[in-house]
């Protein structure tokens, strides 16, 4: 039951994303996952371009409680770091102020409710739950909501959903192509062919 409640979570998520915003930023969002498939790939130290090694567990701690790991992978091993870094940095520059003033204010929420932590990321997992619960009405957490689930189902091949954890998730076959019909309108529209 859980396991549902989780895919219809992603699903409802993944509707809401709007298809006219994807197709407008389509190409630099493939340029992102590049840059991330990239930057997974490679032997070397990986380093951020956006994101500060501190920013980054801090966004990467928060990405992995809103699509978490359970008896499937979840966004920190989907590796969405990489991809909500280069997106910062290309399609979505303009939202680099929204992520400086959200950590800022997820640090002083993690304060606030817990005083002697040092970071978000050094929280347990009920704890990070709690300090999100506190700031899940803010434009920075819908944001970070956003990134995490494009780049936890993005094509492997670009960075995003690292060994296709994403769509073994909902069930999605990686094919080259596929054989019709692909839902019950086709295969009632290929009836009266």
């Amino acid at each position: 039951m859980e396991n549902d409640s989780r895919r219809q979570f992603l699903f409802r998520s993944a509707t809401g994303l709007g298809g006219a915003w994807l197709n407008m930023q389509w190409p630099a969002i493939l340029a992102a996952q590049n840059h991330a498939r990239e930057a997974a790939n490679s032997h070397t130290v990986l380093v951020f371009q956006f994101f500060s090694p501190e920013q980054a567990a801090e966004v990467e701690a928060a990405a992995a409680q809103i699509i978490p790991a359970d008896d499937t992978p979840g966004a920190r091993e989907a590796r969405v770091i990489y991809f909500i870094d280069r997106a910062l940095v290309t399609f979505d520059k303009d939202k680099q102020p929204a992520y400086l003033l959200g950590l800022r204010e997820l640090q002083v929420k993690t304060l606030e409710l817990f005083p002697l932590a040092k970071s978000f990321s050094g929280l347990t997992s009920p704890q990070q739950i709690e300090v999100l619960h506190a700031i899940e009405k803010t434009d920075f957490f819908e944001l970070l909501r956003l990134h995490t689930i494009v780049g936890f189902f993005a094509r492997p091949e670009y960075g995003g959903n690292h060994n296709q954890v994403g769509w073994k998730l909902i069930g999605l076959e990686d094919k080259m192509t596929y054989e019709p019909p692909f839902g019950y309108y086709d295969a009632e529209y290929n009836k009266r062919q």
